[in-house]
């Protein structure tokens, strides 16, 4: 497998860890998303909860992706 943008070859690891971050982040958008039908139905601590959850995984998942491109 090779980076796109340099055509350098791309470690396993690295590429394992691009993905992770990437479904990281594709699950703090879901919940992101769906984080307002808890303040909708009177749960504003759910919600508020849901959102801390989000971004803290928005957080992981940029970290691992970031950590992925420069590897």
């Amino acid at each position: 497998m090779t980076d796109p943008s340099s055509g350098t070859p791309v470690s396993r690891p690295a590429r394992r860890e691009h993905l992770v971050g990437l479904l990281v982040l594709g699950i703090a958008f879901v919940l992101l998303v769906s984080s307002p039908t808890w303040f909708a139905s009177d749960q504003v601590g759910v919600g508020i909860a849901q959102l801390l959850v989000a971004l803290a995984l928005a957080g992981v998942g940029a970290v691992l992706v970031r950590r992925a491109g420069r590897g």
